[in-house]
């Protein structure tokens, strides 16, 4: 798919490829163009060398977990694509922790892939003002 046929494209950092398969090919269906680090040290490479419209990040993720991916990406490289934190990890804390260091928006696995495209649309709507 073109790059102006696009909702946008978002970098997926999900370190199960199974579900990374998953999710990728259904942003792809729903007119997203996605790419995929299965690490936080590879997903922040791509995210500081790339321009994406959106980061779905999990938390536990090998090499880097995505609370240090997250807070490197705008600290120090003052990356400001909006990123959604994408986990298992359902506590309160875990959720302000993200929030804190600079994620934009919290989605507990087990998830609804329509609230997930949702709010993905919402985050690059939102980044485009």
């Amino acid at each position: 798919m073109k790059r102006e046929n696009q909702s946008g494209l978002i970098l997926l950092v999900e370190d199960n490829r199974s579900l990374s398969e998953v999710v990728g090919e259904f942003f792809e269906n729903k007119g997203f163009g996605v790419d995929y680090a299965g690490d936080g040290i590879d997903g922040y490479r791509l995210a500081t060398n790339n321009s994406y419209d959106v980061i779905v990040l999990d938390l536990n993720l090998p090499r880097m977990d995505g609370l240090q991916v997250c807070r490197k990406l705008r600290e120090e490289a003052k990356v400001s694509t909006p990123v959604l934190m994408l986990t298992a990890k359902d506590g309160e804390w875990d959720q302000v922790e993200a929030l804190e260091m600079g994620a934009d928006d919290y989605v507990t696995k087990p998830f609804s892939f329509a609230i997930l495209v949702a709010r993905i649309r919402a985050l690059v709507r939102r980044g485009a003002v």
